[in-house]
């Protein structure tokens, strides 16, 4: 069947029905939903169900949109105040520790295809290539796997690994591109090359910077009547900076994200409203990416290199990944060993490395297609290996601890607006025996109780209202008292 615009409707809430089921059964057995949705597609592609789905350079635009998308709603989620500590290591990561698995893994691919027994041969330019468009990790698959598994890693691991993903995607787009363009061009000089990253780096960060001040003030100062028209105003915001800096020959990708970090990190207008609308449309693009790449594979052709493909893989994770993070964190002496090791088991490969595969075969680089078919199944492997045993390793490496409680009980948010926080609180025996009236309980100065819950019932507190063991107290502070309570 091929898509048409009778049936894509049709077809695609079906794909999209079957992966959300699917994505929910896989969650309980611990298999991360994106490689879920990513074999929904390939099981309705053209070697399983009949769909038929060959067009590259259309897969490639959809991960476009669904990578700029992605890497804002990172970016707000990225919390200055958490990466703040981590923000060298975590650059270094995403550049020269990109720059390094690229390295070792083409001098890898590049070392096994001169085999006599191996159905590839690819030049050194083209096995660096290939190298390039998996060199990062994959920042959907990240977030995802860190976030569904509510992991809390010690050492600030978590925001360190989700800059790393978020950030380290322009990186190996850049190497993906200015190598096309030297296998295409016959060579470059070496210091076009490094002008081509110099701009691509200083407009990207520039760009994402300024305008992401702009969408604060936009979002500030824009009086709109219809609060759900602030989240479709930033959606158009996210699509102009990428495209802007793209124009401009930065970095789209690096734009986006810094714009995110700039948006999430400042106060902006029903906050609670546009993280909702982008958490839904981040998961809506992902699987809508995956499907597409999943499509667009025929699984009979990766059979073909499944055997140097494997090889690669595991080279990656047991070799390559782990070395250019140990060289990377050299010089950082209070990242522990066990921190080391862990991040170099988490790099992960996903959609990124495919979409970034799919460059080569739309410039008709020579060996395009074996580079399609061994990224993509270097990217289930990955997903296999390492996105299901995240968790397990953290725990074995002693590196997980609970999470922290967040929000309150009662389900009520304050406008950000407000100044204030609230909190909720349980009430014990021994607080009775102190007090069983709210008036005689020792609150912090600036703490009210705002709603006192028994049961299924909701009381309007007074100060005489008798307190109940099991009572849970809703609590409104000012931030800056709770702030002096806590450095007490």
């Amino acid at each position: 069947m091929i898509f048409t615009a009778e049936n894509i409707l049709l077809v695609g809430s079906i794909l999209l029905f079957v992966s959300i089921v699917v994505g929910k059964t896989g969650y309980r057995f611990g298999v991360p939903a994106l490689l879920l949705f990513l074999v929904v597609g390939m099981l309705f592609g053209s070697d399983g169900l009949g769909l038929q789905f060959h067009n590259a350079k259309e897969a490639q635009f959809i991960g476009m949109v669904a990578l700029s998308i992605i890497l804002f709603s990172g970016g707000m989620d990225t919390k200055f105040r958490e990466i703040k500590p981590i923000l060298v290591p975590g650059i270094v990561l995403s550049t020269v520790g990109v720059l390094l698995t690229a390295l070792f893994t083409g001098l890898f691919i590049w070392w096994l295809s001169g085999m006599s027994w191996t159905n590839i041969y690819l030049p050194i330019t083209t096995s660096l290539l290939l190298a390039s468009t998996m060199s990062s990790t994959d920042s959907a698959s990240v977030f995802a796997i860190l976030r569904s598994q509510k992991m809390n890693l010690k050492h600030n691991l978590r925001p360190m690994l989700e800059l790393e993903s978020g950030s380290n995607d322009p990186m190996a787009y850049m190497l993906t591109i200015v190598l096309i363009q030297f296998i295409q061009s016959a060579g470059m000089g070496v210091g076009s090359i490094i002008f081509s990253f110099a701009i691509q780096f200083i407009i990207g960060a520039a760009a994402g910077y300024l305008l992401g001040k702009l969408a604060i003030r936009m979002l500030n100062k824009l009086n709109i009547d219809n609060q759900a028209l602030y989240p479709i105003l930033l959606l158009a915001f996210i699509f102009f900076t990428f495209s802007i800096t793209d124009l401009l020959k930065g970095n789209g990708y690096l734009a986006v994200y810094i714009a995110g970090i700039m948006v999430g990190n400042n106060k902006i207008m029903h906050r609670k409203e546009i993280y909702t609308f982008m958490d839904g449309l981040t998961w809506l693009f992902q699987i809508i990416m995956f499907l597409c790449l999943g499509l667009l594979v025929n699984p009979h052709e990766m059979l073909e290199v499944a055997v140097v493909a494997l090889l690669i893989g595991i080279f990656m994770i047991v070799i390559g990944r782990p070395l250019s993070v140990f060289l990377c964190l050299l010089p950082f002496k209070k990242i522990t060993m066990k921190s080391r090791l862990f991040v170099s088991w988490v790099g992960l490969r996903g959609a990124v490395p495919i979409i970034f595969a799919t460059y080569p075969v739309v410039a008709g680089v020579e060996g395009s297609n074996i580079i399609f078919n061994i990224v993509f199944f270097i990217t289930i492997v990955s997903l296999i290996i390492q996105g299901t045993t995240v968790s397990s390793v953290a725990r074995l490496l002693h590196l997980s601890e609970p999470l922290p409680k967040t929000g309150n009980d009662f389900g009520v948010e304050l406008p950000e607006e407000i100044d204030s926080d609230l909190s909720d609180m349980t009430v014990t025996e021994k607080m009775l025996e102190e007090a069983d009236t709210l008036k005689d309980m020792n609150l912090p100065k600036g703490t009210l109780v705002m709603i006192v819950k028994r049961g299924d019932e909701f009381l309007i507190p007074n100060g005489t209202l008798k307190l109940h063991k099991g009572d849970k107290l809703l609590l409104i502070s000012e931030k800056q008292k709770e702030e002096a309570i806590t450095s007490e």
